[in-house]
């Protein structure tokens, strides 16, 4: 079809009487179906049936319609999910008629249900992956057709035959525009159809587009039209499905790999097929937006017509820059090949060779400097170099400084490495040499100068010179950066360099970006047409991809020093690991979990530099690593650390700062290594001070791991692998305000919820038993981030105490000064327990715990049994604790709790206005929760939502998790350090998160 020829008219009604005259088919409704050169419907009969309607194109011939029959027919036979041809009346497979003089044909099918893959944005990657096999599994069907004449004809949607509508450029009005899709049929002409030509041809199905495929929960499960059968190499099928997978994705390359992964896995590519992908995936759509405005304005009123075109300019256009070769790299990675495929025979070839030293230097001691997250030069991870290296050097001896290859740099993060929409580029692929200025560097093989630059603006780098080597046969590159400006006088491109020749020169700090001097040196196996500015630091998740274009210089430096960094374990083998040989049930944070090497503040880093605002690490109250904290512990443990059994200040001195923090009479201190260490400590004071053994606690509760405050812990003994609430343990219902039966709006919602503790109270003293405790956290953190309503922790504890109970407040969690508006949550609620537990945040992540309690209580355990924990109080633990307080008064982090809070809370009741997924948010000072709901009527918790929510997140490097009864609660308790910055950071992913949400 060459030319255009308008889809044939036919109505509704048309329709409607077609399929009964014609087929014998009675429909009571019909519904008109978008195309670009048919006509097509979907009908309903009266029993519910659903069949297709198509009236073809008049410019189709009859045996090509009759061949995508046969398709069709084969197919179903084979059991694939395609829609099976059905017969006219008379028996024939084309229902022939006239209208409007013109000769047209009419086919009927039945019809698949389904979502186009168009509306279910949501599906990622590993849908993708599936679309692939899908496609992978039809051809191999269809290759069993053999040869079909009537499929090898003209056309201009066939992608072998791109050319054909490269005279319709014309039609693309914008000129840059046209200059992009000229220069693509270019490339298609001089490097892709020679070589297209010579691959195997088969049936294929030539349209996978997002308007055709069909999706089911989440599985493939159809295609809509065969229209653009064709026989073509069998590569065109992927090429065509990948281009169109690309249009919706984040990241276009990542969803053709995805597409390629699962086609390959199924039906399995040459080399030289998969080599032509990428190039045929731009072809694709390329004709797709030419014909698109060729077509436009033909039919100017057919909006079928222009569907894709916006997305498919913007991924044409983003892939602009992006060179084939590296684009094929990327995709040979994802089938698990050699990303370059001349890269071994480039490492095997420099292997073999001598190379000459780069620098005389290089003979003598050197000392290696670490710059990855969990590396010795990282403290401040965001940072660079130091400028005390050489005097390092110097001091160990060395006469040269090594920088490793293959290492993540967060320094490398900002606005003079990438521009604002891009990934961070932080994984350096070469090798620093920190050599004083001036010092002369030689060619390592007999070379000749590819090409230079000297890097002077925007961010002065210095110049930068590419030799081209050939060993044998076998041609590759060194890139030389940071070099003396008067390096590149004379310098020409082509000029002769003899191995072991000084050629250029180490520049000053001045041509180093600021940092110390040093030369950048590289390998490259392929220069993808750059002249000079080849990049020297890559995204890491491309790992894979740049260590096959740029091998470990150490193959031409010959050192002994481990130049390239040393890997740990990946995050799929020590999963695995843990899994075997620490307990399936120690659980794993996000889908992805994360390998973690360094904190600072509020950030964490994972091994390839990744930073991760943290909102969820309560236990590193005052920030992670604080240097006042590191620097405490540091001087303690290289002086003493021992058990209490002897006297020392700082047990003492730590007793009576925490202590100083709490109300009257909370006067007697007792220190565990765990909260809950504390918590079964505290009821076992609890039972030796009342004489009783019955407790109460409150639903959605959690305590600790020991046998017996499992028993209190209704989120464990009623949860999954629980037994059940023991007899002498009463739950009372949680103080829940928004869930529970009684709401925030009344009044006398507090009083309500406490009178359930009497009730529980009551409970426990019936039948000659007698209650020991209540315990409870004042603010409810796997209960789902519950704030009581007002009144009710004082009244409980009123009713407790009435019934003979002391009352337990477990701040473990929440302690602090995180509540903002007080240091202890308990007194948020006017109210003053009689001991008190305290954890996690007390020691910034040292094990340290405690209880607090009054001197009557402590009279009364005081029974005759010692009380003594090895590594209670001993003196490291107390020096933590101690910096730990000063740090609190010392940067007021109670205040910036409250202040900060505030702010976060506000923007998150924000967010509530505008999605209707958000039902509550709640809390104090950084210890909030966000409850969400797929109706705020009915209240149905949204728990997959907040799953998908929590990890999304995760990608976009902020942490959270999800807690609840329900698991359908987010919780924030951050580190104190959290700034208003950075709650405005996750308040803006927060809003795109829950945008995407929506749309899917």
């Amino acid at each position: 079809m060459d030319g255009f020829v308008e889809a044939p008219r036919i109505d509704v009604e048309g329709a409607r009487t077609l399929a009964e005259s014609q087929f014998g088919f009675r429909a009571e409704s019909v519904v008109s179906l978008p195309s670009y050169c048919d006509s097509a419907f979907k009908l309903v009969g009266d029993a519910g049936e659903t069949r297709a309607l198509k009236i073809a194109n008049p410019s189709w011939r009859d045996d090509r319609l009759l061949a995508e029959i046969a398709v069709l027919n084969h197919l179903c036979a084979a059991g694939a999910p395609a829609p099976k041809p059905l017969a006219a009346n008379d028996g024939s497979e084309l229902a022939v008629f006239e209208k409007d003089g013109r000769r047209l044909r009419a086919r009927m099918f039945t019809w698949l249900d389904g979502a186009l893959w168009a509306d279910e944005p949501g599906l990622g990657n590993a849908f993708r992956e599936k679309a692939g096999r899908f496609f992978g599994r039809l051809d191999a069907s269809l290759q069993e057709l053999g040869y079909v004449e009537a499929l090898d004809r003209p056309y201009e949607w066939d992608l072998q035959q791109a050319l054909r509508v490269r005279d319709r450029v014309n039609s693309v009005d914008d000129a840059g525009r046209r200059a992009l899709v000229e220069g693509l049929f270019d490339r298609f002409e001089a490097a892709v159809a020679p070589v297209l030509s010579a691959l195997p041809r088969q049936v294929i199905h030539g349209d996978g587009n997002e308007y055709n495929l069909l999706v089911r929960d989440g599985e493939v499960c159809g295609l809509l039209d065969f229209g653009d059968l064709a026989f073509a190499p069998k590569v065109c099928e992927l090429a065509i499905v990948a281009a169109y997978a690309a249009l919706s994705a984040p990241d276009p390359l990542a969803a053709v790999a995805d597409i390629l992964r699962g086609y390959h896995e199924v039906n399995a590519l040459e080399e030289r097929e998969a080599a032509l992908v990428f190039d045929l995936a731009r072809t694709r759509l390329t004709v797709s937006v030419v014909m698109a405005a060729w077509q436009s304005r033909k039919a100017p009123d057919n909006d079928y017509i222009g569907v894709t075109t916006g997305p498919a300019w913007r991924v044409l256009e983003r892939w602009n820059g992006l060179h084939p070769t590296l684009a094929t790299a990327h995709l040979r990675a994802a089938l698990g090949w050699e990303p370059h495929p001349r890269a071994a025979s480039v490492r095997a070839a420099i292997a073999r060779a001598k190379p000459a030293p780069l620098a005389a230097e290089l003979t003598g001691p050197r000392l290696v400097f670490e710059m990855d997250p969990g590396g010795a030069e990282a403290a401040d991870p965001d940072g660079g170099f130091s400028g005390d290296l050489f005097a390092r050097m110097a001091q160990r001896g060395a006469r040269i400084g090594l920088g490793r290859y293959n290492e993540p740099r967060r320094c490398y993060v900002g606005p003079n490495f990438q521009k604002p929409d891009e990934s961070p580029r932080t994984l350096h692929i070469g090798v620093d040499l920190f050599l004083p200025p001036g010092t002369p560097l030689c060619a390592p093989f007999d070379a000749v100068v590819h090409s230079f630059a000297d890097n002077a603006a925007p961010y002065d780098y210095g110049p930068t010179i590419l030799l081209r080597h050939q060993l044998e046969d076998v041609v590759f590159y060194s890139l030389h950066g940071h070099l003396s400006r008067d390096s590149l006088e004379g310098l020409t491109v082509g000029q002769a360099v003899a191995k072991g020749q000084p050629f250029a020169r180490v520049g000053s700090t001045e041509v180093n970006g600021g940092w110390p001097p040093h030369l950048h040196f590289q390998l490259i196996v392929d220069a993808l047409d750059r002249q000079g500015d080849f990049p020297g630091v890559v995204v890491v998740g491309e790992r894979d991809v740049w260590l096959s274009l740029c091998p470990d210089p150490n193959l031409v430096l010959r050192l002994d020093e481990p130049v390239s960094i040393p890997r740990g374990r990946p995050a799929v083998e020590l999963a695995r690991l843990r899994r075997a040989h620490l307990g399936p049930m120690l659980s794993l944070s996000y889908q992805q979990p994360l390998k973690i090497v360094r904190g600072k503040g509020a950030r964490l880093y994972d091994e390839d530099g990744g930073s991760y605002l943290d909102m969820v690490n309560n236990v590193c109250h005052v920030g992670h690593c604080h240097p006042r904290v590191v620097a405490a512990a540091q001087r303690q443990i290289a002086a003493l650390n021992t058990n209490t059994r002897y006297l020392h200040d700082h047990l003492v001195v730590y007793a009576l700062r925490l202590t100083d923090l709490l109300p009257e009479p909370l006067r007697v201190c007792f220190f565990t290594c765990t909260g809950s260490e504390a918590n079964d400590l505290a009821l076992r004071m609890a039972r030796a001070h009342t004489g009783g053994g019955d407790m109460v606690c409150l639903e959605g509760a959690y305590h600790g791991h020991t046998h017996q405050l499992i028993g209190v812990s209704p989120y464990k003994h009623d949860g999954p692998g629980g037994q059940g609430r023991p007899g002498h343990v009463h739950a009372a219902p949680m103080p829940d305000s928004y869930r529970g039966p009684y709401k925030r709006a009344d009044p006398e919602c507090g009083r309500k919820y406490a009178d359930h503790v009497a009730e529980a109270c009551a409970a426990a003293n019936r039948s000659g038993r007698r209650l020991a405790a209540l315990i409870c956290e004042p603010m409810l953190g796997c209960g789902g981030q519950i704030e009581p309503p007002p009144g009710f922790l004082r009244q409980a504890f009123a009713h407790a105490r009435a019934a003979g109970g002391v009352c337990v407040a477990d701040e473990v969690q929440i302690g602090f000064g995180r509540v903002g508006s007080h240091m202890w949550a308990f007194e948020a609620q006017g109210a003053v327990p009689d001991i008190v537990t305290l954890g996690k945040p007390i020691g910034n992540g040292h094990p340290l715990a405690a209880v607090v309690t009054t001197p009557e209580i402590a009279a009364s355990f005081d029974n005759g049994m010692e009380y003594f924990n090895t590594f209670g109080g001993n003196p490291v633990s107390c020096a933590v604790g101690l910096a730990a307080l000063d740090v609190i008064r010392d940067e007021g982090l109670q205040e910036r709790a409250l202040r900060v809070g505030g702010f976060l809370k506000q923007g998150l009741e924000a967010l509530a206005r505008d999605h209707a997924l958000i039902g509550d948010v709640r809390g104090s000072g950084l210890f909030l929760g966000v409850e969400l709901v797929r109706d705020r009527q009915t209240l149905e918790p949204a728990d997959r939502e907040a799953d998908r929510v929590v990890n999304r997140m995760r990608e976009r490097g902020v942490l959270l998790s999800t807690d609840g009864p329900l698991r359908n609660v987010i919780k924030i308790k951050p580190p104190l350090v959290f700034s208003q910055a950075d709650a405005q950071e996750a308040l803006a992913k927060l809003d795109d998160t829950f945008r995407e949400l929506g749309k899917a």
